[in-house]
């Protein structure tokens, strides 16, 4: 066969499989992500809606007069604000401090990123891949630095918040920028407990809305008792491991730069993503919001799923008309609230006596934990380095690598969980008798 009858066959060849990967794409929908995570409960995800409005309240120049409040209100008492929206000198982006007394709740609230500022410009710039070490992990460099600079700044109040309300939750709380700042925030807060008064880590929690993809998958897993990270929809960032800055760089040709990178992660395996130590991810449990369903149009009553994911925790790119405007802050607010009330009217409609659902909160928070050592023992069997098993006590025995700029071998790393887990499976399933024989074990 000539060369010439070859390349109509090699065109062809060509078209069809870059039509079965853009039907693939189009069929590919946010609900096949989270399809089969559990259902959250209203216990879980109720503090959403009032942390959003809290951070909505960053926004404002004076909470006495607020001109973006949306219909509820922000729901805040100006008295119980211990720092108004502050300025940080371009450290950080503006946050804010408040004592909820409804909720028994401390809560340091961080807004998304300013486009007027570029000063947030510079904390999303200051990164690249496998930069910055923390706990034996990978962390962004940039966020990291403004979580420092804003812990510094108020680990002595927080502290003295603390001791005046004993028994108080410790809250960290942001959107976009603001929540990759705030997920590091909590990995600094149970570090250094003890600049915070030495509070349990059980009272510490963070709620990342819409969050960048800013710390490794051991990171991410290990400490999914601690954050929660929410996802409306489409949105594209938690999905995305394109460089912030390229994002930027990109901003008025977004679409195209999402699309591309479609295309790529959509050729690369996925257990190449996962064995690369120096990965991003969005952190801790997820929290995935689904109220719209493929082919169909219009919104539906949102259903909350939720888990802690190892292998297909958003790796892939939804080709979607709104997967930037999931990505507001205000329709994370208003979706999350009727997720809530859905969950409560169900509730109220099963009317479950008080001993009951005391007992199932303490059931939902074992079967937390227990899906959590599932997700540790999984990343551990798929060779990801530096991920260390709960122990007895309830939180997680470290290891800390020593600070190098260059990951780890990762074929050492996987070959050494390999043969853990080789090992693991050989003792279950044989035994030694008196003469030192290896035999079945009964």
């Amino acid at each position: 066969m000539s060369i010439a009858c070859c390349v109509p066959v090699v065109e062809c060849v060509y078209c069809l499989a870059c039509a079965r990967w853009a039907w693939q794409r189009c069929l590919h929908t946010t609900g096949y992500d989270s399809h089969t995570w559990g259902l959250a409960s209203s216990g879980d995800f109720a503090p959403v809606p009032r942390l959003c409005r809290l951070i909505l309240a960053v926004y404002e120049d004076d909470l006495d007069n607020p001109q973006w409040a949306p219909p509820g209100g922000y729901g805040i008492d100006p008295r119980w604000v211990v720092r108004p929206p502050q300025h940080t000198h371009e450290r950080a982006p503006t946050y804010l401090l408040y004592v909820d007394h409804r909720h028994a709740d401390v809560v340091l609230a961080v807004r998304g990123m300013d486009m007027a500022r570029e000063s947030d410009y510079a904390v999303l710039l200051d990164n690249r891949r496998g930069q910055r070490r923390f706990d034996g992990g990978f962390v962004h460099n940039g966020l990291l630095k403004a979580a420092e600079w804003v812990f510094d700044a108020e680990s002595a109040a927080i502290r003295d918040l603390l001791e005046r309300n004993p028994g108080y939750t410790l809250t960290f709380a942001g959107h976009s920028l603001g929540s990759g700042v705030v997920a590091l925030l909590a990995l600094l807060a149970v570090q250094r407990r003890d600049a915070l008064g030495g509070v349990e880590r059980k009272r510490i929690r963070c709620f990342a809305m819409a969050p960048p993809r800013c710390m490794s998958l051991n990171l991410a897993i290990r400490y999914a008792d601690v954050i929660n990270a929410v996802i409306l929809q489409d949105d594209f960032l938690p999905r995305t491991d394109i460089p912030l800055e390229d994002i930027i760089k990109s901003l008025f040709c977004l679409p195209c730069l999402l699309c591309g990178n479609c295309l790529v992660d959509t050729c690369i395996p996925e257990s190449v993503m996962l064995r690369d130590p120096r990965r991003l991810y969005a952190p801790g449990r997820l929290y995935h919001i689904v109220e719209r369903k493929p082919f169909r149009c219009g919104r539906y009553p949102p259903t909350v799923r939720t888990a802690v994911p190892v292998d297909g925790r958003f790796e892939h790119i939804v080709l979607s008309c709104n997967a930037i405007s999931d990505h507001a802050i205000i329709w994370i607010e208003r979706e999350a609230q009727r997720a809530v009330d859905l969950m409560l009217e169900s509730e109220r409609t099963m009317k479950a006596p008080e001993n009951q659902r005391m007992d199932a909160e303490t059931t939902l928070t074992r079967d937390h934990d227990e899906e959590q050592q599932a997700a540790l023992r999984r990343a551990v069997a798929l060779g990801i380095a530096d991920v260390n098993l709960p122990s007895t006590y309830g939180t997680f025995s470290e290891n800390p690598a020593p600070e190098e700029d260059s990951a780890p071998p990762v074929l050492l790393e996987s070959r050494r969980s390999r043969l853990m887990v080789w090992d693991e499976w050989i003792a279950r399933i044989f035994e030694k008798d008196e003469s030192g024989q290896i035999i079945p074990r009964r």
